[in-house]
This record gives C-alpha cells, structure tokens and sequence, in this order.
C-alpha cells in the first residue's frame, strides 16, 4: 500500500496491465460460510465436467484430517495433499499426479500461491478466508481460470460474529472486484484498509489515521505540487478548495433524473473533483449514455463546473453574482494583469468597479441563467492572460 500510495502521489512512476490474454474469463467469487452441502456442490459440479478443485486449508497440522473429511464426504472424488513441510521429492509427485489428472481435488496451504499453472483447475475453495490478505486472497484465486473455462472461487468463512471488521472489508472487496484486471482496483482498498504508512520513514503504519487518509492525500498533493513549481511547500497555508461559486441558479441533478441518492452523490462529487475540460466532458457523455439527454439544470451545473475550472486558472477564489452586479475575488497569486482591471474601470466605470485590492465588479446586461454564465464565461475570456495581451497589442 505504501508503494502504490507513493506512485498515486506522483512520487513513482505506475505502470498497470489491464488486457487479460484471450478468451480468459473473469473468476466468478462467492464468499459464504462454511457449508458441507455447498462444499460438495462445488467440487462436484467441477468433477462433473471434467476439472480438478484446489481446496485451500492453510494448516499442516490438521491438513490430513481435513482430506479425510473430504474423502468421505465425497467419495468419488481422488483427493491428493499437498503442502510446504513436505520432502521435495514427494511434493514434487503430488504436483505432477494432480498436473496428469491422476486426482482431481488437491487438499493444499498456500505453497500454491505462486507459480502453479494447472489450466484444467477452475474450482478453488479457500477455507478460513478471513485470514488471509487482500492481495494473497487475489493471487490464490489467480491460480484458477487458467484457460477459457469459467472458474469459480469460494471464499469460505466462520459465522459473521468471529469475523473483524477489517477481514469483512477485505471479502467484500474481493467480492465485488471480479472482473479481469482487477488487481490495481483491490490495491487501492488495500490501501485504504490498511492506510499508507510513513512516507519516507521505516515503519508501513504512520500518523494518518490523526489526521484521516482523504486530507493526507491533499497535503501530500500539495507538497508535490509546490516542489514541481520550484517553491518551497508551506503547511502552514490553508488548502486550496477550488473556486467558490455562487452564481443563483438552478445548478443540479434533478431527482427525477437520477432517482438513486447514492449515484447522484457520487456524480456531485466526480463533477466537483474534475481537474480540466476534457475530463467533464467525458463525465458529461457518460451521464448522457447512462441517464439520458441532461435536463436544463443539470446543464447548468455542467457549465458551472466549466466556469469554475477556468475561474481556478486565472487565481480566482470566489465567483459572486448578484441581481445586478458579479464579483470577482482573487487569490494571493494571479496570472490576470491588474492593468487589464484598471483599464476596463476606467472605460466604462458604470459597468466595472474595483473593491480593494483583491475584489472587481462587473454589470451584466442580462441576469437570466443563460445570461449570467454566458457573461461571466465573456468576463473570464478577456481576462485570459493571452486574450488580454491580444486586446492590448
């Protein structure tokens, strides 16, 4: 988690493979308590069709017994153990009977985890799955679907009351990350489980719980940020929010859009989190293809968060628009050219006013939404840096 926390803060590079090899199907994942009558369902429903189970039980000493059990709950089935405090030479037997097929349900620890390639293996059941890690979780259920068969996974476990709560977030998200190239997803909820750890220092459990991951996540992209510039980070100073607007119009995703609170929050939060146009205007084509053509005050919302991208490039902080009058409030650092603001008062000084030394006024003609945001989008146009100097040659 640590790692990957590094390289989402621009500190490492990140490289991710996503395309699965062809024909490769996802790995169907079902987490359940431990049932004998499930269990034999599963196992099988492979044997039927000709495959082979790998049946996870992460414990030497009761290893044996645990095959037994299966031997006589399914008595059909040829069961073979196999496990690391095994001599070389028999383990190496065991591993190439089950390769040939001379037995087809492998009572196993986790010595399978890595390098076991068997594409006629497509069932594994892992018992006791609470115990395990994300990742080790993830990689053991790599060792099946190894060819075009559908594979499944079954993660079982003790009654919901002897699980904690961290096992439990770590089955849901193996649960629900089921799709190939899913690996980068279950990485980042590693890292939210498990949090990032020290930055620089030795230990993997830092201070960011003191201060929560989101704000930790901030300041680090603050400080990256600052240093790429050629400034020293401050952390002293407030963190930058983006550009308030507060425009009096009817900007939102309507209820009988989007009837679902839980998407519509998610919507609000991706429009407020986009960092350039090119990003909101995917999140616009992907709302239009899920939800249908944008009502007029999701339109509007839109075009505010279009104002508010560009309001954030010229060091705006606060976009006000009143009945008759706009303000503009700027931040400690600009790039608008104050003679641009001087000028435009003095050629009209019944339509533009300056406030101090951080705040302009402007009238707008027309104060209906179209005309407020088609006036302010004018007013954020000319103060461009480029559009100013053109109007000055």
């Amino acid at each position: 988690p640590r790692t990957l926390n590094m390289a989402m803060g621009h500190l490492r590079d990140l490289s991710i493979i996503a395309t699965p090899p062809a024909r490769r199907l996802s790995v169907k994942t079902f987490v359940r308590q431990r049932d004998d009558v499930m269990v034999k369902e599963a196992i099988l429903r492979e044997i039927l069709r000709g495959g082979q189970v790998y049946f996870l039980h992460n414990d030497v000493a009761t290893i044996e017994k645990s095959a037994e059990d299966l031997r006589n709950l399914i008595p059909e089935a040829r069961v073979g153990v196999a496990h690391g405090q095994m001599r070389e030479r028999e383990l190496e037997q065991i591993m190439s009977d089950f390769y040939h097929k001379r037995f087809n349900v492998l009572v196993c620890s986790t010595i399978i985890e890595t390098g076991i390639d068997i594409p006629s293996a497509n069932t594994i059941i892992i018992e006791r799955a609470d115990k395990f890690g994300l990742a080790q979780l993830h990689q053991l259920r790599g060792r099946v679907g190894r060819s075009h068969h559908q594979a499944y996974a079954y993660l079982l476990t003790p009654p919901p009351r002897s699980i904690s709560a961290d096992a439990k977030k770590r089955l849901d998200a193996i649960a629900e990350s089921q799709d190939l190239g899913a690996g980068f997803m279950l990485a980042t909820h590693d890292l939210e489980i498990r949090g990032a750890g020290e930055l620089l220092g030795e230990e993997q459990s830092g201070q960011i719980e003191s201060i929560g991951f989101t704000l930790y996540m901030q300041l680090l992209d603050e400080a990256v940020k600052a240093i790429r510039e050629g400034r020293t980070p401050n952390a002293e100073l407030p963190l930058s929010h983006g550009t308030e607007m507060n425009l009096r119009i009817p900007a939102l995703i309507p209820e009988d859009y989007l009837p679902d609170v839980h998407n519509r929050l998610m919507l609000y939060k991706r429009i407020a989190s986009v960092e350039d146009k090119t990003a909101l205007k995917e999140l616009q084509v992907e709302m239009i293809d899920r939800f249908g053509l944008l009502p007029d005050p999701a339109k509007n919302l839109m075009r505010q968060a279009e104002l508010r991208l560009r309001a954030e490039a010229l060091g705006i902080v606060q976009i006000d628009a009143g009945k008759e009058w706009t303000r503009l409030e700027f931040g400690g650092s600009t790039p608008v050219d104050p003679l641009v603001l001087v000028k435009k008062v003095q050629s009209a000084p019944d339509q533009y006013r300056l406030e101090g030394a951080n705040s302009f006024r402007f009238r707008l003609k027309d104060t209906s939404t179209d005309g407020k945001l088609d006036g302010i989008s004018k007013m954020l146009g000319e103060l461009a840096p480029e559009k100013a100097a053109a109007t000055a040659s």
